[in-house]
Order: structure tokens, then C-alpha cells, then sequence
């Protein structure tokens, strides 16, 4: 199996936390919407199961407290895989159907992305984020500039410059840029700046350099380590995050902001943007996805900003 660099994990413990589920039903809920090659399936007892073309996933997920729609038994008439949690950072996969890819491609709209099993559980895309990216497709111009930091596999790279936009994509893992970049080429696009950096430092430096974007994006990790081994916490950075995006917007410019962070709820959203933005230039959401059996799983929430 391929190795890949940590991404976006769950903190090791959630000591000291809020109570960000409560804080939601203060806020409207976005949905992110399935696609011929995505869909949720079904969730519940804290697993979610998920169709990636004709490769069937199943993966722990901690907000799928609540029962099934499907026996756990027919799920495994289902899957491919299952990923097993052997601590709160990794684990292993357990192939389920013989002769069941470990990679594999899939498409959302004319883009092509390219999915690997990973120790971390991730396969390479976060579909959720499609609400996100309808988002984008409406507001990007062509010859616009969009600077995506904590950039991932490139998802909402390809669709700001499938839009037209001119891009910026920062992330500090360089395994992870490699993999935008081979999403990039399948999806035949071309001219995308990729950056090997840590992502504040490298948007404090464009501040410093006078340059201005049309949309920023950022999907920051609750904790994790920058390029250089950097401890990194998404409670102590918000408010830096925010104020830095901020300065780098031109007028009429879009934020994106999505927390996954069990110490930063959306209360902590609308605070720390409040000291840059009025409130009629912000919306705070939840974001959520339905699955094909009825069920709605809670991924997290979302600030998004119009300088």
C-alpha cells in the first residue's frame, strides 16, 4: 500500500473542549450534495459508508452517533474496504472484496482526481467540501486570483482554476502538492502555482510582499505540524487566520474558512471574524451531507466572508 503524508486528523485527545455540536443549532446547515461518483451511503455507530465510483469504503467517523440506516451486515455485502483505528492518529485498512484497488480514479464535473487508501484514513478527497466548491465555481472570474492554503489534494484548486482564476496552492506537505499536481494534470489544466510552505507564514510573507487575492481559501488542520515541524493548533491561530485573509482581500474578494477543530466552534467563528468583517459581510454555517438511507451526518463548520 502507497504511503501518504498525515492530513487532516482528529486531535489525540479533546480535553478542554466546547461544545461545538450544541453551538451548531445556533447556525443554519449547509449540505454538500452527492455526484455521479460520490455518494454517502449510509452512517451510524460511529462508521460511515461511502461509494467512490465502484469502490466501496468504510471508515470510522466520530459525529455518526446515531443508528444506521442498513444492518451492519449488509454494509460489508457492500464494501471493499474497511478502515480499522489502531490509535487516534492511524491504523489499517482491511480488504473486504478480493482483487479490490488500493488507487483508483474518479471525476466531479470535467475534473479527474486520483484516490489511494492512506494510514490515516483519508483516500485523498473530502466531499463534503462540494458545497464549497459550488461556492467557488459561482464567484471565480476568469483572470481573478485565488490563493488556496492548507491546500490538500487540490480539490478546490481545480475548481477556482477550471473557473478561470489565476492560483495559488500552499501546503506544507510536499507529498500532498505532488498529489494536486497529479490531479491537476488528469483533469488537463495547467498553470497553478504550487507552494511548499507553511501556510501563515507564507500569506504573512505576501502581506509583506503587497500582494492581493480576489478569494482565499482555507481548510486548516485542528493540529497537526508545519513544513518544519511546527506544532500547530487551530484554537491558537484563528484570529491570526482570519485578520491575515483579511488584509490580502481586495474589495469584493471571497473568504472561505471550514473548522473541524473540536476547540473552535462556530460561536468562535463569528467572534474572531467579527474584529475584520461587519456582520452583513459574513455567514457562519454548518456543514453537513445526507446519506442515501436518510440519515444526515454533521462535518464540521464553515465561515465564508465578502470583503
Amino acid at each position: 500500500m502507497t504511503k501518504t503524508a498525515k492530513a487532516r486528523q482528529q486531535p489525540p485527545e479533546n480535553k478542554g473542549c466546547i461544545d461545538v455540536k450544541a453551538q451548531t443549532e445556533l447556525f443554519p446547515r449547509e449540505y454538500g450534495s452527492p455526484w455521479p461518483d460520490y455518494e454517502l451511503l449510509d452512517a451510524g455507530d460511529g462508521k460511515k459508508l461511502e461509494r467512490w465510483g465502484k469502490v466501496i469504503t468504510i471508515r470510522p467517523e466520530i459525529q455518526a452517533d446515531f443508528k444506521p440506516g442498513w444492518p451492519y451486515s449488509q454494509w460489508l455485502d457492500m464494501a471493499h474496504w474497511e478502515f480499522e483505528e489502531l490509535s487516534s492518529t492511524q491504523g489499517h485498512w482491511l480488504n473486504i472484496k478480493p482483487q479490490a484497488p488500493e488507487q483508483w480514479l474518479i471525476s466531479y464535473e470535467n475534473l479527474n482526481f486520483g484516490l489511494k487508501l492512506t494510514k490515516f484514513k483519508h483516500v485523498g478527497l473530502f466531499p463534503e467540501q462540494q458545497a464549497n466548491w459550488r461556492f467557488i465555481k459561482d464567484r471565480v472570474s476568469a483572470g481573478q486570483k485565488v490563493l488556496n492554503l492548507f491546500a490538500y489534494t487540490g480539490a478546490a484548486s481545480l475548481v477556482a482554476r477550471d473557473a478561470g482564476a489565476d492560483v495559488v496552492h500552499v501546503d506544507s506537505i510536499k507529498q500532498l502538492i505532488t498529489w494536486a499536481n497529479e490531479n491537476k494534470e488528469r483533469s488537463r489544466l495547467s498553470d497553478i502555482k504550487w507552494v511548499h510552505e507553511d501556510a501563515l507564514k507564507f500569506a504573512q510573507r505576501e502581506l509583506k510582499r503587497g500582494n492581493k487575492y480576489d478569494g482565499i481559501i482555507m481548510d486548516p488542520p485542528a493540529w497537526g505540524l508545519g513544513a518544519k515541524g511546527e506544532k500547530w493548533k487551530l484554537e491558537n491561530h484563528l484570529s491570526g487566520l482570519i485578520e491575515t485573509a483579511h488584509e490580502l482581500m481586495n474589495p469584493g474578494a471571497f473568504l472561505v474558512l471550514n473548522t473541524y477543530s473540536p476547540k473552535v466552534g462556530p460561536v468562535d467563528l463569528a467572534e474572531s471574524a467579527g474584529q475584520y468583517f461587519s456582520a452583513s459581510q459574513v455567514e457562519i454555517k454548518q456543514l453537513w451531507m445526507p446519506t442515501k438511507t436518510g440519515k444526515e451526518l454533521y462535518y464540521g463548520n464553515l465561515l465564508r466572508a465578502i470583503k
